[in-house]
């Protein structure tokens, strides 16, 4: 399991961060994502250490600890999270959708009592 690091400095690098966790283990991988736009470091990090011993020890150590100026925000990474819309169709959330059908039925888009 991951390591999630976040409120890091935009001026870290994959070496400051893999001198820190080494302290509490061995890194075998470091993931510092950069902004497409800016070609900046994003904030934060994955750290992948040798193992859950580790990461635990790192974790409860650095959660909340002041490294290059910024309180660092330490924890288990969780499971991305899919980008897809909801099973329920996030589509069609405004303007004229459902409400009544075409006989009337007032209501949001549904004809507001016309008769045509």
């Amino acid at each position: 399991m991951s390591i999630y690091v976040g409120n890091l400095p935009y001026q870290v690098t994959q070496d400051d961060i893999k001198e820190v966790f080494g302290e509490y283990g061995t890194v075998k991988q470091v993931k510092l994502p950069i902004d497409r736009e800016s070609g900046r470091v994003r904030g934060f990090a994955f750290v992948d250490l040798d193992s859950d011993a580790e990461e635990t020890k790192a974790i409860e150590a650095l959660d909340g600890a002041e490294w290059m100026g910024r309180e660092l925000k330490v924890s288990k990474a969780r499971p991305r999270q899919d980008k897809r819309p909801s099973s329920g169709g996030s589509f069609n959330k405004g303007g004229y959708s459902g409400g009544g059908g075409s006989r009337g039925g007032g209501g949001a888009g549904g004809g507001g009592g016309r008769r045509y």
